[in-house]
């Protein structure tokens, strides 16, 4: 691919110093068969706009390349016409997809057309032609010149004939996908001035992850475009840009604002205790940005303005050459089925990892801007609806929401996410955007779990969400392929928290402790899991470590529990000595871990029988986790100590 690109490169040094940007054909004396000497034939290419590809997309259509010939001599009705071979070369792999129309195998999506054939109200001849496929794309279609009537002058398909010759040839991807060839095409001079003949290549789609980054980060999709032919046609390579890449989405997990409202906050992870259980609560809203205003795109344009669902329709309805449609598929004809037409518009990915055993996941079934709805299609700007997966085929109309696992919340509905291994996957299709804007696509998480810490379930952990276009092929996706989905892309994203599930415990500090030079500390643990407030009681064991002066196993206390009228066992007691393994003579300091909330220590310092000396402390409340949030009652209480 280096040397391709080398190639390429000199190319374009070799076009700034001859000049390549309008290419001339001196013919040979006698011009074309059956003519007299004349005027050369010129040509020169270029692409209208080259448009903004995605770097992250494997299918990118790139510009249409348009060679507009001028000039050459005359052909005498009834003769052949010289025909040519175009190729077309990226700096990239062509994934144009194959359709292997009449048996070729190579024969791809990508087309050659002539003079603009179906363009409504059109000034050239070829405009007002119907779409008409060469049938034999690997050694093209003959044609004449027509000798009467309508046809007069213009190409035929046989000598005397009247019908038209074919318009729409199909480019053959080369085996190694770097190269479109359309072959044995027919070229007929203009010749009068102010007439043109136009060659227009469309459908050529390209791996615009391999194109290199350039200046500010954008990337510059060169082709390398030539003609070849009999003796008496050749045309030398014309270096044109067919794109601009660059990345084409920005995803961010934000602070959950509500069922109908997205927050600009971000988060880290929202903690729930594995000791509450937890309903229908809301975690995150996953925010995917367009990083241009062209980079969502539905799957064809839409019947009529506003009808969003007909943008998922897999009738050909592109089928103007030169039209702007922005949209996955590209130039589509009746002439050649499946050429140009995506499988579906542009999908959004959230891959949730790590998930802990007994968490269910669930998504709302559109984006949740609140002037959305399930029931129809959003008509004023931006609109994504949940699909069933990556690669699901599509459907007419709007992609029905998830029959299934449902919750309702607020005007919306969400669908849980089955979860694996700890991994599951919800994806959305664009069905309705704005081309003309930044679009912003922000999709509510909610979570549910029952918690019980005696069971440790569900398992204390951090969760991740990987957002992504859709669907997904880091490997093997860069080739032109006859089964492969498109469009199609590389995942380049980097996992971020979104849900932590922290085990409900109190870390408390015992700053000094001793029973040395005649002295005893009597240590006391509460728990105080009961109160006023509405929280739910717990119990559970401490274990107590030993930092001094002498080595001291740790050890677990018996299950001090919260209390009620038939319990009393809501605290334990003990002295150092009394340790097992404790020696006298031990001074330092003890972490007492207790596997419950609001634990409460107090340690008593004296002599023997505390008759000369005496003193106590509360012990000190450690916070080891800053994101450990707790809820007592309706009020809010973070760990700061």
């Amino acid at each position: 691919m280096v040397s391709f690109r080398r190639f390429v490169l000199a190319l374009v040094v070799l076009s700034v110093f001859a000049g390549l940007g309008l290419a001339q054909v001196g013919l040979p004396t006698g011009g074309f068969p059956g003519t007299a000497t004349g005027t050369p034939l010129a040509c020169s290419a270029s692409v209208t706009v080259p448009p903004t590809l995605r770097q992250e997309g494997l299918t990118e259509l790139v510009g249409d390349i348009i060679l507009i010939c001028t000039g050459g001599n005359p052909i005498a009705p009834g003769q052949p016409i010289p025909t040519a071979n175009f190729s077309v070369t990226l700096g990239t792999q062509v994934t144009s997809r194959i359709l292997g129309t009449n048996g070729v195998s190579n024969a791809s999506e990508a087309l050659l057309l002539i003079d603009e054939p179906g363009v409504a109200n059109g000034t050239g001849a070829g405009t007002q032609l119907g779409q008409t496929l060469c049938t034999t794309p690997t050694t093209g279609c003959a044609a004449f010149v027509g000798t009467t009537g309508a046809t007069l002058g213009n190409a035929v398909t046989t000598n005397n004939g009247t019908t038209p010759a074919a318009n729409v040839y199909q480019g053959l991807v080369n085996a190694n996908s770097f190269q479109v060839n359309f072959l044995g095409v027919p070229v007929l001079p203009p010749v009068s001035a102010g007439v043109t003949r136009v060659f227009r290549i469309t459908n050529i789609r390209a791996n615009a992850a391999g194109v290199p980054s350039g200046l500010g980060g954008i990337g510059q999709l060169l082709a390398s475009v030539s003609i070849s032919g009999s003796s008496s046609i050749g045309l030398p390579a014309a270096v044109v840009t067919v794109g601009f890449v660059q990345p084409g989405l920005t995803t961010a997990v934000r602070a959950f604002g509500g069922a109908n409202s997205t927050s600009n906050a971000s988060t880290s992870g929202l903690s729930f205790l594995q000791c509450n259980s937890v309903t229908t609560r809301g975690v995150a809203v996953l925010q995917y940005r367009e990083n241009f205003g062209t980079a969502f795109k539905t799957r064809v344009n839409a019947a009529s303005p506003g009808a969003g669902g007909s943008a998922q329709s897999g009738t050909a309805i592109q089928n103007i050459p030169g039209a702007f449609y922005d949209t996955e598929s590209g130039f589509t004809t009746s002439a050649v089925a499946g050429a140009g037409l995506a499988d579906f518009g542009t999908r959004l990915r959230a891959v949730f990892n790590n998930v802990p055993n007994g968490v269910r996941i669930f998504v709302s079934t559109t984006n949740i801007s609140g002037t959305n709805t399930v029931a129809g299609v959003n008509t004023s700007g931006n609109y994504a609806v949940q699909v069933f997966s990556e690669t699901a085929p599509e459907t007419n109309g709007v992609p029905a929401a998830f029959s299934t696992g449902t919750l309702n919340s607020g005007a919306l509905t969400y669908s849980e996410i089955p979860i694996v291994n700890g991994t599951g996957t919800a994806v959305w299709e664009v069905v309705a955007t704005n081309r003309n804007a930044i679009d912003t696509l922000d999709f509510a998480v909610y979570t549910s779990f029952t918690g019980n810490q005696g069971n440790n379930t569900p398992p204390a952990g951090i969760s991740q969400v990987n957002m992504s276009y859709a669907p997904i092929f880091n490997t093997g996706g860069a080739t032109a392929s006859s089964t492969l989905p498109i469009p199609r892309f590389v995942d380049n994203s980097t996992g971020a928290n979104f849900l932590r599930v922290t085990l409900c415990q109190t870390t408390l500090l015992f700053p000094f402790v001793t029973n040395a030079s005649g002295l005893e500390t009597g240590i006391a643990i509460s728990n105080t899991s009961r109160d006023v407030f509405s929280t739910t009681p717990q119990q559970g064991t401490c274990t107590l470590t030993f930092f001094g002066n002498q080595t001291i196993a740790a050890f677990t206390t018996p299950v001090i529990q919260a209390g009620d009228a038939n319990t009393t066992t809501t605290d334990w007691a003990f002295t150092l000595s009394s340790v097992p393994g404790a020696a006298t003579g031990f001074q330092g300091y003890t972490i007492a871990q207790c596997n419950f909330q609001f634990a409460h220590g107090f340690a008593f310092i004296s002599d023997i029988g505390a008759r000369n000396l005496a003193m106590g402390y509360l012990a000190l409340v450690m916070n080891t986790d800053s994101s450990l949030s707790l809820n007592r009652g309706s009020a809010s209480e973070s760990f700061t100590h």
